[in-house]
């Protein structure tokens, strides 16, 4: 897990820096953006391993970002997990349904976090095993 590349999209900044915190404390490289749109710019440009999305941005919010990011045939592949305090019935369907591989209420449970993201991140290298890929192949959307 050390040294893999998670692009983190929070706009509130004690959300981001508590996010931050958890993932660095892991060895985790954290590449950051603030708005939707920014957040596709920099999954195209930095290819991280993970994507850990917002869904209440300003502008463009999260679902919107996630669903050109899935369109996308450069970032399909890269996983995106939601990190929202949506947390109304039928919210965590929404993220599935625009391309979202998981779903994280917030606030973060600071201990169950990291093995979240953890578990979602060998998700993604078994698929990409199981395909003969770089780390970031994608099968279909699991929760970890």
């Amino acid at each position: 897990m050390a040294g893999e590349r998670i692009l983190l999209v929070e706009d509130n900044m004690a959300n981001r820096r508590m996010a931050e915190f958890l993932l660095k404390s892991r060895g985790l490289i954290v590449i950051e953006a603030v708005t939707g749109a920014e957040a596709i710019e920099l999954a195209r440009t930095e290819r991280p391993d993970l994507i850990i999305m917002d869904l209440q941005l300003a502008g463009m919010d999260g679902f919107a970002a996630t669903r050109a990011i899935k369109a996308d045939p450069v970032t399909r592949h890269i996983p995106v997990v939601a990190m929202t305090a949506y947390a109304m019935s039928g919210d965590r369907e929404r993220a599935l349904e625009a391309g979202c591989d998981g779903y994280i209420t917030k606030p973060i449970d600071t201990k169950a976090f990291p093995e979240i993201i953890a578990g979602h991140l060998a998700a993604s290298r078994r698929r990409s095993d199981d395909k003969g890929g770089s780390g970031q192949a994608r099968a279909g959307r699991e929760d970890v």
